[in-house]
Parts: structure tokens; C-alpha cells; sequence
């Protein structure tokens, strides 16, 4: 067991118990001992010490939308490999999706997840498990059995399910598990073959557009789903101001429901796409500022309850193409916080609300018992800070992957030190 481990002059800043407070937290056995203001005159002489002064110190980050490429694409991420850009990127526990090859669809699949990321990751692994076999939006997979493997979740990951009694059994079924629906509302026939927002830019550049309605025709179908079967609903990613505005409306009516959003669509809108730069295609779509902002005040308004990075690497192959050709996706788990603290440098959003975002809420939404730096809770803690100036260059990226929308970006705030269940698994003046 490692030595107790003592963080001083920090500024503590904990959504869950709305702390914000200049002193020490106390990390023994793997646990939050004990968190309080000013110094700690009963610390354990053999504590190992942190001079924390300049930093923030807050619970881990906690992503619900990460891919990688085990099993079946390796090539573009491993469990390993998203474990340390996770971890310098704060990011403690995440939520890894089922599109892999072979899905994770049965329980069998749930467990080499958790036992090659117990192996190989120096993060928490969270996996889930498809809604549907095979993902292919027809037959439900067997809830129980996955619940029982290990499995938090289920999702179809990038997919979305077309079929509304699909959807529908698929909600009653993991009520009965008490089991959230992990969902990417997106109509593929509205959508068409569509690559970026639609609207005169797409025009402009002579590409097919995706209309806001793809996205908010089934979130609305959706929730009113989430509504009939009384599930755990949770949109993965919205990006438009109508859909804030329909879940503002159905969240009234049920404390089941959550939305997020990637710190992309909350810091980029279509513009960036720029000349046809492929990193900026993803799903869902870059969107006109108006919705942009309107996101903003939706999180600020707990109307989003968590931001994620959607954490989605590509090849160079798949992406060095004609933008109409390339694939969607970017990776984003380095980037998480720092593409986050934009917003709140620019003052569009308090600290406070952006750590609710990436901490307390998902593992409210995922029923874990981290994202707290309560007395007891597991020691999953992050330490930044948050005007230490910096460049994104794709040399220093952990990912195997490299289609960052924030290459060549000038960040304020980095991680120095991020710690999981006590142990420090990254720190940057030692980081390779």
C-alpha cells in the first residue's frame, strides 16, 4: 500500500459538496482521509507531500464518451494508450463505447474489456455494452448478463437506433436493471449523406448539409420514450439550441433524464472546418455559433448536465481524404479540461459549473461513487493549473492517434498531476 500522501496549499474546489476552499487533502489507503481548510497539524509524519500552491485541486475527471480500438483496431487506440492520454488529461475514469470488432455484446466480451484494462490501463476502465447485437439496430442483447459482467451502460455507441419499438423495448428492458440509455439521436435518413451543418456555408462549400432536425426529431422521440417507459435516459451529444430547448421542457417531468455535450461543440462551431480540414468533421456536426452560445447557456443552466470529449481516434488514412470522404472523429481526452477552461477564461462559464460537468454528474448519471473528494470516496483526484499556458503539438500527443480539432492550439490550464485511487499516474515534469 502506498504512503499517505498529503496535497497542501491548494485551492480545493469540490461541485458535489459545493466546497471551494484554500488547504489540504489527505489521501490514505487509496481514500479521500480527509479534506479541510488552512493546514493539517495531525498529518502522518510519513506522508509523502505535495506543494500544491497555484493549482486547483478537484475530483478526477470522469469521461462518458470514449472510443477505442481494442479489441479489433488496436492500431488506433488501446486500452493502454487512452489510459495515459486519459490520465494527462486529468481524465480518471472513462466511459469506453462498444464499437469495436467485435462489439461488446456479450458478456464474455464485458470481461476481456475489464481484465485487459486492469492489466494494461493506469485509468478506471468503465465499459459498455451494446443495446443491439452485433450493433446492428435489430435484436436487444441480454441486459442482465451484461449488467452482471461488469458492464455500466448500454449504448450503440456511434450509432443511432432507427427502430422507435427497438428503442422503446430497449428502454423497458433496462428499467428493469435500473441501467441507463446511453443514446446519439441522429434520424440517418434526414441526414442523408450529409457531412457538415447544413445551412450557407455548406453551400458556400459546395457540401451536402445535415439539417438541426436530424438530430432533434429523435431526441424528441426520445424523451418522449424516456417519459413512457420511466428510463434512464441520458443524450450522449447534442449540439443544437433546439434540443436544449426540448430537454428543458422534458426534464420537468422526469429527474431521469441528462444530455451532454463534447467540449468541441461548446468551443468550435462550422466555421473552423476552414478549408476543408477533417479533423473538424464529426458527429454530430460543427454547428452555426447561434447554437454554439445557446449550448453554453444550456450548461450553464444544468439543462447539459456533462461535457465529454468524444474521444474518437482515426487513422491518418481515414482522415487525410476529401472532407465529403473522410471519417468523422476526433480524439480529445488530452484536451478535455483545457478545451473546457476556455470557456472559462473567456468568462462565458464559472469553474465551478465546468467541474460539475466532468465530475459530479456523470458519476451521478453512471451510479459511481467517485467524482467527489468526500471523506471516504475513492481517490481519483486531479490537480491543474489553470493559466499555465500551452501549445497542443501533435509530437506530444499519448493517443496512438493524432486528429486532435485543437492541433497547433494555444491552451491556458494543464494538468500537472493526476491521481487514481491514491496512486499518481501522471505527472508533467516527469511525463515522457
Amino acid at each position: 500500500m502506498n504512503k499517505p500522501l498529503l496535497i497542501e496549499n491548494a485551492r480545493i474546489i469540490d461541485p458535489a459538496s459545493d466546497r471551494d476552499v484554500t488547504g489540504v487533502l489527505l489521501v490514505e489507503n487509496g481514500r479521500i482521509a480527509d479534506v479541510a481548510e488552512g493546514q493539517a497539524p495531525g498529518a502522518p509524519a510519513d506522508a509523502d507531500r505535495i506543494d500544491a500552491r497555484g493549482l486547483i485541486v478537484c475530483p478526477g475527471l470522469i469521461d462518458m464518451r470514449v472510443f477505442t480500438g481494442e479489441p479489433g483496431h488496436e492500431y488506433r487506440e488501446t486500452l493502454e494508450s487512452a489510459g495515459h492520454a486519459a490520465a494527462a488529461g486529468g481524465v480518471t475514469s472513462i466511459l469506453t463505447m462498444p464499437d469495436t470488432a467485435p462489439a461488446i455484446d456479450d458478456g464474455a466480451l464485458v470481461d476481456y474489456v475489464l481484465r485487459r484494462a486492469g492489466a494494461t490501463a493506469c485509468v478506471r476502465v468503465l465499459p459498455s455494452a451494446a443495446i443491439t447485437k452485433g450493433l446492428e439496430g435489430k435484436d436487444l442483447t441480454e441486459f442482465g448478463l451484461l449488467k452482471e459482467a461488469g458492464a455500466v451502460a448500454f449504448t450503440e455507441g456511434r450509432k443511432s437506433l432507427q427502430n422507435t419499438a427497438v428503442m422503446r423495448a430497449a428502454m423497458t428492458y433496462a428499467t428493469n436493471f435500473d441501467a441507463p440509455i446511453i443514446h446519439q439521436p441522429l434520424d440517418a435518413a434526414l441526414a442523408g449523406e450529409g457531412v457538415m451543418n447544413a445551412g450557407p456555408l455548406a453551400t458556400f462549400r459546395g457540401l451536402k448539409g445535415i439539417p438541426t432536425q436530424a438530430e432533434t426529431i429523435p431526441l424528441d422521440r426520445d424523451l418522449q420514450l424516456a417519459l413512457m417507459t420511466g428510463a434512464r435516459y441520458h443524450a450522449a451529444q447534442v449540439s443544437t439550441a433546439r434540443s436544449a430547448e426540448l430537454l428543458t421542457h422534458y426534464k420537468k417531468h422526469s429527474p431521469r433524464i441528462s444530455a451532454g455535450i463534447s467540449v468541441n461543440h461548446l468551443c468550435l462551431n462550422e466555421n473552423d472546418i476552414g478549408p476543408y480540414r477533417t479533423f473538424f468533421k464529426l458527429s454530430p456536426p460543427l454547428r452555426h455559433e447561434d447554437d454554439r452560445l445557446a449550448m453554453v447557456e444550456a450548461l450553464k443552466a444544468g439543462t447539459i448536465d456533462v461535457i465529454c470529449s468524444g474521444h474518437d481516434p482515426q487513422d491518418t488514412e481515414v482522415k487525410r481524404q476529401p472532407f465529403a470522404d473522410a471519417a468523422e472523429g476526433a480524439i480529445g481526452l488530452e484536451t478535455l479540461l483545457a478545451g473546457a477552461l476556455r470557456l472559462y477564461h473567456s468568462g462565458d462559464v464559472d469553474l465551478k459549473t465546468l467541474l460539475r460537468a466532468m465530475t459530479i454528474r456523470p458519476a451521478q448519471i453512471l451510479g459511481l461513487k467517485t467524482g467527489t473528494l468526500a471523506k471516504g470516496a475513492p481517490a481519483d483526484v486531479c490537480l491543474f493549473d489553470p493559466d499555465y499556458p500551452w501549445i497542443v503539438e501533435e509530437a506530444t500527443i499519448r493517443s496512438k492517434s493524432s486528429n486532435t480539432t485543437f492541433e497547433k492550439a494555444r491552451m491556458m490550464g494543464k494538468v500537472m498531476t493526476t491521481i487514481v485511487g491514491g496512486r499518481i499516474v501522471h505527472r508533467e515534469d516527469t511525463a515522457q
